[in-house]
């Protein structure tokens, strides 16, 4: 793999909140890259870091030591519209419809109206909320919450998916269909996706395998990854 084909580069990465004896080291000493067109499952106990990474991997965190790099994404102001994060919480806007949430990244991005609102209706369809477009979010179960925030991460056609614990809400047969979904959209727009999971059924469908445990990430084989 060449630079190139690196689209978020970590470097001796550690994440720690707090000071003192209360310090919690989140993600520690971690050193990974994320391969464009990657199929990455971060697997590991509630605690266990892999918010952090993610939230890392997006730029959402600062590491407290080492460095996070986007080598084969736009620059800083750019970016935010190259990465998609599915966070496990919905967080919709409330006064916002389930169609204008969908829609909310590209209307920041400056995407045209049509374009946006048609986006918009392919990603809904996708996840299976067509019905639900003029609802509020107050109107939706938890799980169908969370299938609109995969929506408006779908609408938003990234280059890098970053979806945490994206089924935690969901049953089992609406959960495999959300993953298959994020697959199928992923490969269609040429996206890298990483999902972070406790479920063995969600991390079988992806290529690649990490294991985190007390904020330190681990190979298939056990293995630390440190470079």
């Amino acid at each position: 793999m060449t630079i190139e084909d690196a689209l978020v580069i970590c470097d001796g990465v550690s994440r720690v909140f707090g000071t003192g004896p209360g310090a919690v080291v989140a993600v520690h000493g971690t050193s990974c890259v994320i391969a464009a067109q990657a199929r990455v499952a971060v697997i590991g106990p509630s605690g266990s870091g892999k918010s952090t990474l993610l939230h890392l991997l997006a730029g959402l965190e600062q590491p407290t030591v080492g460095l996070v790099s986007w080598p084969g994404l736009a620059p800083a102001l750019e970016r935010a519209f190259q990465i998609g994060v599915v966070f496990q919480s919905p967080s919709l806007v409330p006064a916002l419809t389930v169609e204008e949430n969908t829609a909310l990244p590209l209307v920041l991005a400056g995407v045209p109206d049509g374009e946006s609102r048609t986006r918009a209706a392919e990603a809904l369809a996708a996840v299976g909320l067509d019905g639900l477009a003029g609802k509020l979010p107050e109107d939706l179960s938890g799980g169908q919450g969370q299938r609109v925030a995969v929506a408006r991460v779908l609408a938003q056609r990234p280059r890098l998916v970053l979806a945490d614990e994206p089924t935690g809400q969901l049953d089992r047969a609406t959960g495999q269909h959300l993953i298959e979904v994020l697959l199928a959209t992923a490969t269609r727009i040429g996206a890298a996706l990483v999902v972070s999971t406790h479920d063995s059924a969600v991390a079988d469908r992806l290529d690649t395998h990490w294991y985190m445990y007390e904020g330190r990430l681990y190979t298939s084989t056990g293995e630390r990854i440190l470079s």
